[in-house]
């Protein structure tokens, strides 16, 4: 099975409850985008309409590898009436003059003005995204099996994981950068910011991290080799004054970028909890006689179940995140939290990123399972791509967090070739 062969076999369409006012200090885009990152267009939002990059909120990240419509609030300064507005073009980009502008154009996006606001978008406001995802490379027997599985899924659900696009801050060595924060070894979370090549690097970043490894600690070499316009420039600066205050240098990553960071160690860890206790004897009596079984998938290096059918017990259970004050509540999932923090050599208290000033490890419940709604199938017919081959093309909805990848992943009960 292949998965995401072309942007246009992967389409998601964010669902938001949009805060419409008839004036305000914010402006509401609908962004289309197609091979870019969220954050790049983020970056050149704010460009475009001279604003912070703090000024431009998005909700929730998308696939770089996508077809993705989603929202956008921009704090504007002085916004112009609709009707005051003139186009004019700028490096090749599309804007208009004036506070909130009605369309902007960069490459690989599009933003139309959808309305104002009088405050930002928030994750709270979303509910959810819809897909329609294309499946390629099919035998006809893989087919057959996805087919069938579809209204299962949708029915007992499967293990609510985080995915592998989480990961992105995982080192080569297989430890997280934002574990390395939570252990308190500021100059090692430096190191893999500044010097390991990361899962989510750019090329360049890469080019820049091989010369890095090899002169570490020659700031100033270091400093002239850096990547422009990047926030390594600006560690590296203070590196060449205070070479060994590495903390200081840690705080001076953008807060988004650390909480990113802990976020990821902090998903992987609920991972392994929430996969240990679906594996506890004790979690439903009788379960491998009940004719239940489960899959296992790969995610971020661990073997963790996908069930075939979920019983009813767990249907509406939720996992607390993992940190420093969270409250299991069930005695086999507080054995599984534990084992987990055993295993990985930490102790309660060190779920809190203590060597840190502005980022925190978030609070909050996941839902042990997702359940797809509005799963469809939409079409079963030969591979024009792949000759002799089957695609299907699925469509399903899902809460907002959930991986539309996992889901297919377990729908074909394996990992997908991407």
């Amino acid at each position: 099975m292949r998965l995401k062969v072309r942007p246009e076999d992967f389409i998601v369409e964010e669902r938001i409850r949009l805060p419409f006012a008839r004036s305000g200090a914010y402006a509401l885009y609908r962004v289309a985008k197609r091979g870019v990152t969220t954050l790049d267009v983020q970056a050149r939002l704010a460009a475009m309409l001279g604003v912070p990059r703090s000024a431009v909120a998005f909700p929730a990240l998308k696939d770089k590898d996508a077809l993705a419509t989603q929202y956008a609030s921009v704090k504007v300064a002085n916004p112009l009436p609709l009707c005051a507005q003139r186009a004019y073009t700028k490096g090749g980009e599309r804007i208009c003059k004036g506070g909130g502008p009605r369309h902007l154009e960069g490459p690989g996006f599009a933003a139309e003005l959808s309305g104002r606001c009088a405050r930002p978008l928030r994750p709270s406001d979303l509910d959810g995204n819809h897909f329609t995802v294309t499946l390629r490379d099919l035998a006809p027997q893989e087919a057959a099996h996805i087919e069938n599985r579809l209204a299962q899924v949708g029915c007992f659900g499967v293990p609510n994981y985080f995915d592998e696009q989480r990961f992105g801050s995982r080192t080569a060595s297989g430890d997280f950068l934002g574990e390395r924060i939570l252990r308190r070894d500021a100059e090692g979370a430096l190191r893999a910011y500044l010097a390991e090549p990361l899962a989510g690097d750019p090329p360049r970043i890469l080019a820049f991290k091989g010369f890095a490894s090899e002169h570490w600690g020659e700031w100033g070499a270091l400093f002239e080799r850096a990547p422009k316009p990047s926030n390594l420039r600006s560690v590296l600066t203070f590196l060449k004054d205070h070479p060994t205050d590495y903390r200081a240098a840690l705080n001076l990553i953008p807060q988004r970028l650390l909480s990113l960071f802990l976020a990821a160690y902090q998903s992987f860890l609920w991972n392994r909890m929430a996969g240990l206790y679906l594996r506890s004897p004790g979690l439903n009596p009788g379960l491998e006689g009940a004719g239940q079984s489960f899959s296992y998938l790969e995610v971020a290096g661990a073997k963790l179940p996908v069930h075939h059918e979920s019983p009813n017990c767990l249907s509406q259970m939720s996992i607390p995140l993992p940190h420093l004050h969270a409250a299991f509540g069930d005695p086999e999932l507080t054995a599984a939290a534990e084992e987990v923090l055993r295993e990985e050599g930490l102790d309660w208290s060190d779920l809190k990123a203590r060597i840190l000033k502005r980022a925190y490890l978030p609070k909050g419940q996941r839902a042990l399972l997702v359940f797809p709604q509005e799963a469809a199938l939409l079409e079963a017919s030969e591979d024009e791509l792949f000759p002799g081959r089957c695609k299907l093309i699925l469509a399903f909805s899902l809460l907002p967090g959930s991986y539309a990848t996992l889901v297919l992943k377990a729908l074909a009960s394996q990992r997908p070739s991407v």
